[in-house]
């Protein structure tokens, strides 16, 4: 299966990203590496993330990443919608893929 990062989520990566460079370039970029390699076995196993409880979806699965939410969609193709702190609540806007 495709894995395809949206817009919104590249965005939210460069956003952590940036924070965590304020103290440590070196782990920020780090950071960004890692959370790309942890998405890449969806490619292969789609169904490894967990439903994201707040909605109850079979669709919409999450991994789980240090302190991070990585939210995405299964259908023909992987969607990573976006990523979250795991304090932060799930907005709907998260959830388009516009």
């Amino acid at each position: 299966m495709k894995v395809v990062w949206l817009p919104l989520a590249i965005d939210r990566v460069y956003e952590i990203a940036e924070y965590i460079a304020l103290d440590n370039p070196v782990a920020a970029a780090n950071w960004v590496e890692d959370i790309f390699a942890k998405v890449k076995p969806l490619a292969e196993f789609p169904e490894i993330g967990r439903i994201v409880p707040e909605l109850g979806r079979g669709d919409i699965k999450e991994l789980i990443f240090g302190n991070y939410r990585i939210i995405y969609r299964v259908s023909a193709s992987i969607a990573v919608l976006t990523v979250r702190h795991s304090k932060q609540l799930l907005l709907d806007s998260d959830l388009e893929e516009g």
